[in-house]
């Protein structure tokens, strides 16, 4: 897990899952904090194989977080913060990602079909070995990404920068 020293960003947006999906509670003083399954959600949080479908996580610091594995069918993450974040083989099916800075971003083996990832920063990000099946890249930046053995055939890069830095038409 990534050390930082700027002081935890405390996650304060709502949680709510579908079905045995994450269970969101309020701890500390004031319920100034948030946990997912006994876990306080932060910058550089350990949330592996975590279930947060359905969650909405949008705009949220999550920084450097390891959701390794973890069920984010139909999150919202649009606008976040998930610089450096760990989703190795994780589930973003139809997730919303739109705008989410995802610079150095480890996405390997992640199932990202059908989700939204319009305006988002993956500069960087390792996308190999990813499913973008159906998924949106419109206006993405990808410079210097992995795209890799990821399955894109059906993939909308309008507008994108390409990892090479060329603009997709």
């Amino acid at each position: 897990m990534v050390g930082f020293a700027i002081g935890a960003v405390l996650f304060v947006g709502a949680c709510g899952g579908s079905g045995g999906g994450a269970g969101a509670d309020n701890a500390g003083a004031g319920g100034e904090s948030r946990t997912i399954n006994g876990k306080v959600v932060e910058a550089g949080a350990d949330l592996t194989g975590v279930n947060l479908s359905g969650a909405d996580l949008s705009g949220l610091y999550l920084v450097g977080v390891n959701l390794a594995g973890a069920d984010l069918t139909g999150a919202n993450l649009s606008g976040a913060d998930l610089s450096g974040a760990n989703f190795l083989d994780a589930n973003l099916y139809q997730a919303n990602l739109s705008g989410a800075n995802l610079n150095i971003a480890n996405l390997h083996r992640a199932d990202l079909v059908d989700a939204n990832l319009s305006g988002a920063d993956l500069t960087g990000a390792d996308l190999s070995g990813t499913f973008l099946l159906n998924t949106n890249l419109r206006d993405a930046n990808l410079v210097g990404a992995d795209l890799s053995r990821s399955n894109r055939t059906t993939a909308d890069f309008t507008g994108a920068t390409m990892p090479d830095g060329t603009k997709y038409p």
